[in-house]
C-alpha cells in the first residue's frame, strides 16, 4: 500500500473562536457555541496554528480518507451554523381530519392525525427552537445535526403504516432547508 498523507488546513472566519482539545472541537461565533467531539476516530490529528486548522493523517485507506474528509465537513458546517444557522421548513398535509400540533417544552405534540385519539409526540433536541406558524412548521438551530434530527423526528412520527401512502398523504413532510441569511435550498 502506497502511504498516502492527506493534511488540509481550515480557515477560520473572522468573528469566531476555535478551541481544540485533542479531538474536541469547540467553535464560539455571534450566534451560539457548538462542540463536537471526533476522538471516536483515531489516527487523525487535529492542530490549530495562527488562524487555521489543521487535519492531517498518514497512510490513508479509503475508510480513513471518509473519516478525514468528514471532519472538515463537520468543522465547516459549524463554522456556518454559529455565524448564520440552519432552518428546516416542513408542511403539515391532512385531507378529512385536520391535525393540531403544539410545542410544549422539549417536545411536538402532533394530534388528530387521521382521526387518532392518542397524541403522537416528537423530542426537539437541545438548541432546537420549532415554531408553528398555521400549516408550517420551521425547525431552526446553530447546529445542522440537532435541527436536521428534529425535523426528521417531528416528521417519522407521523408516518402512518398500514395505509397506502398514495391514498392517505396525511403527516408532515419537510419540503425546504436552508442557511439562514442565504437562499439556497435542497
Amino acid at each position: 500500500m502506497k502511504a498516502v498523507h492527506l493534511y488540509e488546513e481550515i480557515e477560520i472566519p473572522q468573528g469566531i473562536t476555535v478551541n481544540i482539545d485533542g479531538m474536541k472541537v469547540k467553535v464560539k461565533g455571534p450566534k451560539g457555541e457548538i462542540e463536537k467531539d471526533f476522538s471516536h476516530i483515531s489516527s487523525i490529528e487535529l492542530k490549530k496554528e495562527d488562524n487555521k486548522i489543521i487535519v492531517e493523517t498518514t497512510f490513508a485507506d479509503r475508510r480513513k480518507k471518509a473519516q478525514f474528509y468528514s471532519i472538515i465537513a463537520h468543522i465547516e458546517n459549524m463554522f456556518t451554523g454559529v455565524t448564520k444557522g440552519y432552518r428546516y421548513y416542513l408542511k403539515i398535509i391532512y385531507t378529512h381530519f385536520p391535525v393540531t400540533v403544539k410545542v410544549s417544552s422539549n417536545e411536538v405534540q402532533i394530534q388528530n392525525l387521521i382521526g387518532e385519539k392518542n397524541i403522537r409526540k416528537a423530542k426537539i433536541l437541545p438548541g432546537v427552537k420549532v415554531t408553528v406558524k398555521g400549516e408550517d412548521i420551521i425547525v431552526e438551530g446553530q447546529d445542522i445535526e440537532n435541527v436536521s434530527q428534529t425535523a426528521a423526528n417531528i416528521e417519522l412520527a407521523t408516518k402512518i403504516t398500514g395505509y397506502d401512502r398514495r391514498v392517505f398523504a396525511d403527516g408532515i413532510y419537510i419540503y425546504k432547508k436552508e442557511v439562514i441569511g442565504s437562499e439556497s435550498t435542497e
